[in-house]
């Protein structure tokens, strides 16, 4: 189970797309995040692919996590193992990962387009961390990657969003183009590093990662043992379960499903 979520295609020039679908607002369960870091893993080992793109169909990009699977006891430690790897799995991608955003980003979204080499947005586009209003933290580490650090407190803490032009004005979003035309320039971009020499290429990825100035994996999991000590404490669950029930959520979904990052709060 989940891999039914994930669709990967590869074409000619070696340009491959990894599409996540799974109504209503892509939020995924255990199975979906792991089957996503397998896919990207495994198109990054392939020799025949230089690019990746990440997208998904739908409403918006992600939810994060389906809080449903968050009820049973302990089951916090799987959702934060599963969201570790997918983010991970972008993020040592062995070939660069272009996201390409429209809609809602929230939650465990934050993890996979933070950790993303390079993001195209949709106009429609707005990104957030729900975190607090679920009783967790997470991927404020991915959010400090797209919007400066100052930013990234305020909407940590107000449970704000922003929007894809204002990450634009940012840097961290390459371009912003009207949804319909969002595949299209995604592809566009992938084409253009495609054609670069591959082991160019899968090198820079390589050395940009060295010289991060930060170990993202290593500050995602310290932020993941806050969450995990609030889930002990009884916070996390009261926090997110009476908003579970509320009629309506963020995306829309009024489902009481998404909005987290994999630390508990629907990631």
């Amino acid at each position: 189970m989940g891999a039914e979520f994930i669709a990967t295609t590869v074409d000619e020039r070696g340009v491959a797309e990894v599409v996540v679908d799974r109504p209503p607002v892509n939020a995924l369960p255990v199975a979906g995040w792991y089957a996503l870091a397998d896919a990207v893993t495994g198109l990054g080992r392939d020799p025949a692919v230089r690019v990746v793109v990440l997208r998904a169909e739908g409403r918006g990009f992600n939810a994060g996590v389906d809080i449903k699977e968050l009820r049973g006891e302990g089951a916090i430690v799987e959702v934060n193992r599963s969201c570790f790897a997918a983010f991970a799995a972008v993020y040592e991608c062995a070939v660069p990962v272009v996201a390409a955003v429209h809609g809602f980003c929230l939650g465990g979204g934050i993890g996979l387009v933070g950790n993303s080499d390079l993001v195209i947005a949709s106009e429609d586009a707005y990104f957030g961390l729900p975190e607090v209003d679920r009783g967790a933290l997470g991927a404020g580490t991915h959010l400090s990657r797209l919007v400066p650090g100052h930013r990234a407190r305020a909407m940590m803490y107000t449970c704000a969003t922003a929007t894809a032009a204002e990450l634009h004005a940012y840097g961290s979003v390459l371009d912003v183009v009207p949804q319909p035309s969002l595949r299209a320039r995604a592809l566009e971009v992938a084409a253009e590093i495609a054609g670069k020499h591959p082991a160019v290429i899968r090198a820079a990825k390589e050395a940009f990662n060295g010289i991060d100035l930060w170990d993202v994996k290593r500050s995602y999991r310290y932020e993941q043992g806050f969450t995990f000590e609030m889930n002990l404490s009884g916070v996390t669950r009261e926090e997110r379960f009476g908003l579970a029930t509320d009629s309506a959520t963020d995306t829309g979904s009024g489902s009481g499903s998404g909005s987290g990052s994999g630390s508990g709060s629907g990631e």
